[in-house]
C-alpha cells in the first residue's frame, strides 16, 4: 500500500501521547506564584459550555463544538499565550432528579458514575483541558458561591441616583422588598404536575421531544429577578 494511503494508527499514537500530556501536565495553566507561571505571557481564556453528564455518555454534538474551541486553545498556546481551558459538569437538574426517582438510585451515585464516563470519553478524544480546574456544579465548594451570589442580589437594590447597586440597608423607602434586585412574588408559570415544578416556555413548544411534559398555567410564589439585576452585574460595588 502507498505510504500516503496508510490508515492513521490512532490506537498506537493517541494513547502514547495522551499519557505523556497527562504525565507532564502540558495543558495546566499555573496561577501567579506557581511553578511555571510566566507573567510576560498574555492570558487567553477558552470556556466551553459544560455538559450535563447523562448515563448515555457523549453524543456527536459535544465533540463537534469542543473540537472548535480546542483548536483555538492549541493555536493560542503555540502563539505564546497562557491559555486557561477548563472543563466541568452542569450536573444539577431535572434529568438527574427524574432518573433517581425512576431507578431508585441516589442521584449522587449516578452523577458520579456518569461524570467518570464523560471524563474518560473526553480524555480519549484528546482535548487539551486543564483537568486540575475541573468544576462540578453538585460540589458544595462550587454551589456555595452561586448561593452567595444570590444573597448579594437579594440584599441589594439599584440606586438610580448613584447608578449602581447598593446594600438594601441604604434604601430609605417604605417597602424595601419592592426594590430588591431579587424578590419573592406570585407569578404565572408553566406548572408540570408530573415533574412537580415549573418549566421554561421554550420547552412547551416541542411536544414530539422525548423530554416533553404537559403543563398548565398556574400562579406560583417564587424568586424573581428585579428590574435592576442587569445593572447589578455590571456596576455592583460588592467585593
Amino acid at each position: 500500500m502507498d505510504e500516503r494511503r496508510k490508515p492513521y494508527p490512532f490506537d498506537e499514537f493517541e494513547p502514547k501521547w495522551q499519557a505523556i500530556w497527562e504525565e507532564r501536565q502540558l495543558f495546566h495553566a499555573p496561577n501567579p506564584g506557581e511553578k511555571g507561571f510566566d507573567p510576560s505571557k498574555s492570558k487567553f481564556y477558552v470556556l466551553d459550555m459544560f455538559p450535563y453528564p447523562s448515563g448515555a455518555g457523549l453524543h456527536v454534538g459535544h465533540p463537534e463544538g469542543y473540537t472548535a474551541t480546542d483548536i483555538i486553545a492549541r493555536y493560542k498556546r503555540l502563539r505564546g499565550f497562557n491559555v486557561l481551558h477548563p472543563m466541568g459538569w452542569d450536573a444539577f437538574g431535572l434529568p438527574a432528579e427524574q432518573y433517581a426517582i425512576k431507578s431508585g438510585q441516589h442521584p449522587a451515585i449516578t452523577t458520579r458514575e456518569n461524570v467518570a464516563k464523560f471524563k474518560n470519553q473526553l480524555k480519549r478524544i484528546g482535548f487539551s483541558y486543564d483537568w486540575q480546574r475541573e468544576i462540578n456544579t453538585t460540589d458544595p465548594r462550587y454551589y456555595k458561591w452561586t448561593q452567595w451570589i444570590f444573597l448579594q442580589i437579594y440584599n441589594s437594590w439599584f440606586n438610580p441616583a448613584t447608578n449602581k447597586a447598593e446594600p438594601i440597608s441604604t434604601y430609605r423607602g417604605k417597602n424595601p422588598d419592592e426594590v430588591r434586585l431579587a424578590y419573592v412574588a406570585e407569578v404565572p408559570v408553566n406548572w408540570c404536575p408530573e415533574l412537580g415544578t415549573d418549566r421554561f416556555q421554550d420547552r412547551q413548544k416541542r411536544p414530539k421531544n422525548p423530554g416533553f411534559y404537559h403543563t398548565s398555567r398556574h400562579a406560583l410564589r417564587r424568586n424573581v429577578p428585579g428590574a435592576g439585576a442587569g445593572a447589578f452585574a455590571c456596576r455592583s460595588n460588592c467585593d
